[in-house]
C-alpha cells in the first residue's frame, strides 16, 4: 500500500452479491419487478442515467452515490431478467467486462505493462488513448467471443 492509499476505505465487493439475490427476491415477490422486461425499463435506464450526469455537475458525492445505485439497480434489473430467460447471467457481464477491460486496457494487462515495469516507463495519457483505440479497432476486426 503506498502512503496515499493511507486511510482510504475499499469496498469488498460483497454487498454485489447480496443485492443480485435481493433482485431475485424482488422479481419473485413482487408484482410490478416480474412483470418487467428489457423494453419496460429502457425508460428507466435513460432516467436514472441523467440522473447520475446530473449529480456529475452538482459536484455532490452523496448524490451521486445515490444516483450510481440506482444506475446499478438497472444493471442488475436488466441482469436478473436475462438470468430468468436463461440468456445471461451477471456472471457473464462481469465476465465479459473484465476480458474488455484486460483486451482494451495492454499498458496495465498486457506485454506492454510488463515492459513499461522492467523500463520504468510511465505512460501519457496520448500512449493510452491510442492502446485503447488499436485494441478496439482490433475487435472490430476480429470480434471477442
Amino acid at each position: 500500500m503506498s502512503p496515499a492509499d493511507e486511510g482510504r476505505t475499499y469496498a469488498s465487493g460483497e454487498g454485489l452479491v447480496e443485492f443480485l439475490d435481493l433482485m431475485r427476491l424482488m422479481r419473485e415477490r413482487c408484482v410490478w419487478k416480474s412483470s418487467q422486461t428489457h423494453a419496460s425499463l429502457a425508460q428507466y435506464l435513460r432516467e436514472e442515467s441523467d440522473e447520475v450526469l446530473e449529480a456529475i455537475d452538482e459536484a455532490d458525492p452523496e448524490h451521486l452515490k445515490e444516483e450510481l445505485g440506482d444506475l446499478l439497480l438497472q444493471v442488475y434489473f436488466h441482469a436478473a431478467i436475462a438470468e430468468e430467460a436463461g440468456e445471461f447471467t451477471m456472471d457473464d457481464v462481469i465476465a465479459g467486462l473484465t476480458a474488455k477491460m484486460k483486451r482494451r486496457n495492454p499498458h496495465v494487462f498486457g506485454p506492454e505493462a510488463d515492459e513499461a515495469v522492467r523500463t520504468g516507463h510511465r505512460y501519457t495519457l496520448e500512449e493510452v488513448e491510442q492502446l485503447w483505440s488499436a485494441a478496439k479497432a482490433a475487435e472490430r476486426t476480429h470480434p471477442a467471443e
